[in-house]
């Protein structure tokens, strides 16, 4: 219990500290263009922003990026200045119509709620009528997002890939540091990165036990892999799947050991089934979901606990035939990206975006 406490009182003061910067950035000034045009709607229920550039004469429709913003599914707002900054920016460098998914939160709704707002409002947005609606060409459409964003981005893109009659589906998917699974909280990544600033490993176990509206007791368990021990029965099959010994190349592996309990707790799994939901944990699909996914961009970062996650999702993506960039920062760090206005004004965060729009600028 006295281990409980601490955990509880540092996660505490992470999320304050968290939410302390989001509220300070939000004051600050936008960078971008005052020629985008910005209007908030309603997407079957689920709010968005959506950033429009002005018309051109000799153009008729324009690409187009649903967004899904980070935050551990728990913070942040596709109204904060930091991502209406990011999407102002892609919705300008890119002559593009943005939609920012406003999906809800922790702790008003846990999962799969999240998940079905995201898959809501971009179902929504791909019917012919709202693109024609927003000018948008239905050829020329990009999924994306970033971390707890990535995941619901990966996810959605899955679930579609799913659905037999759609008239319109996504070319594109573009995932930054994305969180892809919650089956082993020991990849290398997870050794290396994981008293990190930004994401430690013990707030990114906290954000998925927020996620799945479980019990902060059992993060110690998660932490060791007791949740996937080889006496888990229902884990056994997914295993395969994020072997991050065959799936990682040898210079994010380095010298680090897998840590594969054999005996564990399978009641961990009875009491948060949704660790083995695919449409939590993406990189727990099967190959014939990921053979269906369109062209992929993954942004890594080395310094970034989830750097293996999506360095694992494009090594089976690319294995199930699947047209694959693998973007690798080695000096970065997770959250990045959306640092980019003073008093942050990283260059890693101008050195990601960049390389992402310029993806989106050479493939959408």
């Amino acid at each position: 219990h006295q281990c409980h406490l601490i955990h509880y009182l540092r996660l505490s003061h992470h999320l304050i500290v968290l939410n302390y910067l989001i509220c300070t950035f939000d004051k600050l000034q936008s960078v971008s263009s005052e020629d985008i045009k910005i209007t908030d709607a309603v997407f079957d229920g689920v709010e968005v922003r959506v950033f429009e550039p002005p018309a051109k004469g000799d153009e008729s429709l324009k690409r187009s990026v649903v967004y899904i913003h980070g935050g551990g599914w728990a913070l942040a707002s596709a109204r904060t200045s930091l991502y209406n900054n990011l999407c102002r920016i892609m919705a300008e460098s890119l002559n593009a119509v943005v939609v920012s998914v406003e999906y809800r939160l922790v702790p008003e709704v846990c999962f799969p709620e999240q998940y079905h707002d995201a898959l809501r409002a971009t179902k929504h947005f791909l019917q012919p009528a709202v693109l024609a609606e927003y000018s948008v060409d239905p050829s020329r459409i990009a999924i994306s997002g970033d971390s707890a964003g990535g995941n619901l981005a990966a996810a959605v893109c899955q679930q579609l890939s799913k659905e037999e009659d759609l008239a319109v589906r996504p070319k594109l998917q573009a995932l930054i540091y994305p969180v892809l699974q919650a089956f082993d909280f020991n990849t290398p990544s997870y050794q290396q990165n994981m008293n990190m600033p930004v994401l430690p490993r013990y707030v990114m176990i906290s954000y998925w036990i927020d996620y799945f509206n479980g019990d902060y007791e059992l993060a110690h368990e998660l932490l060791v892999n007791n949740h996937t021990a080889l006496n888990v029965g229902r884990a056994l099959s997914f295993r395969a799947r994020l072997n991050w010994t065959a799936l990682l190349p040898a210079s994010f592996k380095k010298s680090y050991k897998p840590v594969v309990q054999t005996r564990g707790s399978a009641a961990i799994v009875e009491q948060l089934p949704a660790l083995l939901d695919v449409r939590a944990v993406p990189l727990l699909a099967d190959d014939a979901t990921l053979a269906r996914q369109p062209r992929t961009y993954v942004l890594t970062c080395e310094n970034d606990v989830l750097r293996d996650d999506g360095a694992m999702y494009a090594r089976r993506l690319e294995q199930a035939g699947v047209p694959v960039t693998l973007d690798h920062f080695h000096d970065c760090f997770h959250g990045c990206m959306i640092f980019t206005v003073w008093p942050t004004d990283f260059s890693a965060g101008v050195q990601t975006r960049n390389s992402y729009i310029k993806w989106l600028d050479e493939n959408l």
